[in-house]
């Protein structure tokens, strides 16, 4: 199995309107491997979200090709997963937690049983299994994104797509949530492309941080980041290196607003 999962070749998007063309990306050019985790981030209005909704075939690019698995994307492909910030959004309220994550299930021609299962571990797997017969709206935002990322879970994509999933909770939710999502790429070997605005949030999370330039947006940084697998709230971000690479990040991007950075010519 190649080790290749995602790749993002000189992918262009120019926005077209009556009043003239504005160009969102300019050139990007990204991989990511099987079971990794990858952080985006980039400055305010960079094209982070207009990149995942192209890398999940929601919006065609101008120019450039993505390619998931070894297979070209032209619409929504059937083995990627999207969880969002409005998770207020993505969950139906007139259906329980368990039917909002079986819910894309049903199409998949499995048995009652296989769902059971699946639902179940999903909801085990996010510390909701006590939740099932409740509906979203009597939970908590940071239990009724654990809902969404749940469904995800179930669903079990080969590449998990998550967009700011966590700048609408508090901050001590948004740590719990982080290291959920650390537990879910190492017990599970799940493939994550993480966007965030979040510098700390990027170093902590990520194996590696893409850093995004101002818009029309190009690649500025490929950082890999050399912290231990196993990471703590407290003790990790406490480690000089962490300090470190959320410096570096954090000029990155202050360049990139300023227009500092430029592209290497190819």
């Amino acid at each position: 199995m190649p080790d290749t999962l995602l790749t993002v070749t000189n992918l262009k998007k120019v926005y077209e309107s009556s009043t003239g063309s504005v160009e969102a990306i300019g050139d990007i050019s990204i991989t990511m491997r099987r079971g990794e985790l990858v952080c985006i981030v980039g400055p305010s209005g960079c094209g982070k979200t207009t990149l995942l909704k192209c890398i999940a075939g929601l919006l065609s690019p101008t120019a450039g090709v993505i390619e998931l698995d070894g297979a070209r994307v032209t619409a929504p492909p059937p083995n990627m997963a999207l969880v969002f910030q409005e998770y207020g959004r993505s969950l139906y309220p007139w259906l329980t937690v368990r039917g909002n994550v079986e819910l894309p299930l049903r199409h998949r021609g499995l048995s009652r049983a296989e769902r059971d299962r699946l639902v179940d571990d999903a909801l085990t797997a996010v510390g909701l299994e006590h939740a099932g017969k409740s509906y979203p709206w009597q939970l908590s935002g940071g239990m009724q994104q654990r809902v969404a990322i749940a469904r995800a879970v179930a669903y079990q994509p080969e590449v998990l797509i998550m967009d700011e999933p966590f700048a609408a909770v508090d901050a001590q939710t948004r740590a719990d949530l982080e290291d959920l999502v650390r537990r879910l790429h190492l017990e599970r070997g799940m493939s994550i492309l993480f966007v965030t605005h979040d510098i700390d949030e990027s170093v902590y999370l990520g194996e590696r941080v893409v850093v995004l330039s101002k818009s029309p947006t190009w690649v500025q940084e490929d950082l890999v980041i050399d912290l231990a697998p196993e990471r703590d709230q407290i003790m990790t971000r406490a480690l000089p290196r962490f300090t470190e690479l959320r410096t570096h990040v954090y000029e990155q991007i202050q360049r990139a607003k300023r227009g500092e950075a430029v592209r290497p010519v190819r």
